[in-house]
Formats: C-alpha cells, sequence, structure tokens
C-alpha cells in the first residue's frame, strides 16, 4: 500500500502512547475492586463474587471512565460483571455450542472452506461474561512459535484457502514483533491474500494500536481488515475515535460486529445509537449476532422473534448502509446463518 507512514504515526497522540502493556498488567480482576471504583457499595452484591471461579474478572482501568458511576444497570458493566446466574445450568445450552474444540491443527479452526481462524492468543483485555469460548480449552490450543508453524503448513498444505483470520482470545494480545513475525509468515503463502483481525482489544485499550502495528498492517501484501467487537455506544469515546484514526488513513477497513444481549442493547433505539457512533468514527456497522448459547449465561439471551421484531424497528430508524445483519451461527454450517425477518 502506497501510505506515506510518518504522516500516519503522527497522528497517534502522545496521550496514547501509555504502554498498553501497563494497562493490561493493571487490569481490574476483584469484582470487588470494579464496583468500588464505580462507585457501587460491594455489600449488597458479594453473593455473585464467586462467579469469577467460572470464569476470571478482567476489566481494563482505560474503561472504567465510559461506566456511569453508581449504576449497577450500566450497560458497559453488565458485560463484566459477574453474577450467580452463572452457576445456573440451562438445557439447550453446552460448553461448546458451535462445536469448535477440534482444531485441525493446533490453535487452528477450519469452519469455512476458504477461511481458517487462527487463535493468536488464548487470553482477552477484558472477559465478557456472555463469551462464547469461555469452556474453550485454551491451554491444549496455547500459541507458540511452533504451534503457528504447524497451522501454517496446514494453510499452505490447503489451496483453497484465501483468508487467514486472526482470533483468540484476542490476537491484539500478542506483541507487535511477534504480529509481524506471523504476518511475514502468512505472506510467503501465495494463495492467501487476505488477513482479518477480529478484535475487542483497542476498543478496551485504545493505547493498542502503536505506530509499529500500523506500519505492519500498511506494508503487508496482505489485504487487513480488522472487526472489532462493540456492542453499546457507551464503550466509544474520544480516545477510541483518536486511536483508530492511524488505520483509517491507512485505509484499513473496519467493521464491527455485536451480540444481542438481554439488558444491554436489546431495543432499537440502543442499537441506532451504536450503529450511529460507529459510523461517526469510521466504523462500519457489519453483523447483530444472536447470542451462543453457552452453558452459564442464558440469562443474556434474546429470543429470535423478539430479535426479529427489534430488527425490523431498527429497519425503520437507520439507513441501510448502518444496517448490521441478523444473523445466528450453527454449528456445521458452512457460513453464517441470517436471520429471516419476515
Amino acid at each position: 500500500m502506497n501510505i506515506e507512514m510518518p504522516q500516519i504515526i503522527t497522528q497517534i497522540s502522545d496521550k496514547l502512547h501509555t504502554s498498553w502493556q501497563k494497562e493490561l498488567a493493571n487490569v481490574i480482576t476483584d469484582p470487588k475492586t470494579l464496583l468500588e471504583l464505580v462507585e457501587i457499595s460491594p455489600k449488597s452484591y458479594q453473593q455473585h463474587f464467586a462467579a469469577r471461579k467460572l470464569f476470571p474478572v478482567r476489566v481494563p482501568r482505560p474503561l472504567l471512565s465510559r461506566i456511569k458511576k453508581g449504576d449497577i444497570n450500566d450497560p458497559i458493566l453488565k458485560q463484566v460483571m459477574p453474577l450467580d446466574l452463572e452457576f445456573s445450568i440451562t438445557d439447550g445450552y453446552s460448553e461448546d455450542p458451535l462445536e469448535e474444540h477440534d482444531t485441525v491443527a493446533p490453535g487452528l479452526l477450519h469452519k469455512y472452506k476458504h477461511r481458517v481462524l487462527m487463535m493468536v492468543k488464548t487470553g482477552c483485555a477484558i472477559n465478557c461474561r456472555y463469551c462464547f469460548r469461555r469452556h474453550f480449552p485454551y491451554a491444549d490450543n496455547s500459541p507458540n512459535k511452533e504451534r503457528w508453524q504447524q497451522a501454517l503448513s496446514y494453510i499452505e498444505q490447503h489451496l483453497e484457502i484465501n483468508e487467514v483470520i486472526f482470533s483468540g482470545g484476542d490476537p491484539l494480545m500478542a506483541s507487535d514483533d511477534h504480529l509481524q513475525w506471523l504476518i511475514t509468515e502468512i505472506e510467503k503463502i501465495p494463495h492467501v491474500t487476505r488477513l482479518r483481525i477480529h478484535t475487542r482489544l483497542p476498543i478496551v485499550i485504545p493505547q493498542r494500536i502503536t505506530p509499529a502495528l500500523v506500519k505492519t498492517l500498511s506494508l503487508t501484501r496482505l489485504k487487513p481488515v480488522i472487526v472489532f467487537h462493540v456492542n453499546h455506544a457507551n464503550e466509544i469515546d474520544a480516545n477510541v475515535s483518536q486511536a483508530i484514526e492511524p488505520l483509517l488513513a491507512a485505509r484499513i477497513p473496519l467493521f464491527n460486529q455485536s451480540v444481542l444481549l438481554k439488558g444491554i442493547n436489546d431495543n432499537a433505539n440502543t442499537l441506532a445509537a451504536l450503529s450511529e457512533g460507529l459510523f461517526d468514527v469510521g466504523i462500519q456497522p457489519y453483523y447483530l449476532h444472536l447470542f451462543d448459547k453457552v452453558q452459564g449465561v442464558a440469562h443474556f439471551d434474546v429470543t429470535e422473534a423478539e430479535a426479529k421484531k427489534i430488527t425490523l424497528q431498527l429497519m425503520a430508524i437507520l439507513p441501510g448502509y448502518l444496517m448490521p445483519k441478523l444473523v445466528r451461527e450453527i454449528a456445521g454450517e458452512a457460513n453464517k446463518t441470517p436471520i429471516n425477518l419476515t
């Protein structure tokens, strides 16, 4: 790509140069501390704290300023606060709703014919309580260069693969040097033409968009695409907008996919505000996912009938280019399944 790198890099302000690794090391892991920092007394919520044993609490501190102080129903707080409801066992839910626990190589999923999903990192900066991979056997797929090489060999042997999707965990948990090495190795495989990165990290720690990362993505022969994960307009602030400016300047397409979550974004006005907020900062709304039925978090589920109703209401508010596609992922299917609204 013919990009003037110095011009792009100078757009990353000194304010965002605080090390993202330092922020990562300083994430909140105690729900009591989390509540205290957002000015909510922990006393009435102690019965929920044990759920951290089922799935650890991880909340980056840059996200705290976007949580409304004193509001236990804040839509960001509800995404990260453990609840005792997570101990409930619900019929029809499973630990592997998308049947992903069988990999073709360590950390590599080949669910769709022309695309593979590579678990670049098994950890996340933030642990969303509704995570459909909360039970994934990450220990068996923990990445390193040896395992990445096995994945690369598989990709090289399958000529039908033209796109590699970096996922996890969160792939941007990997260092810039490791990402550059991995991208360089993928570039050597001639039939791969696109690189897609699915990430939430720059939304919760905007400092993650570093000059080195932008440079790597700008200079690769692969066509890079970034898909963010934002569920509510309150997650987008001035720091997020500022951080992604260099990606926009590098002409890297930016998309967003959301999950429809009960009590967080399950109404048309909230979703409309999200689409408008995304578009204002240069991110294109892409998918609105029906909830994956992972065991332990049924309290987030929105029925398909209700999802259709919300989507039809949303269509009456938004222009077509801001409408995310309502989809469901079904284990074993060759693609995401669009939801018929009629």
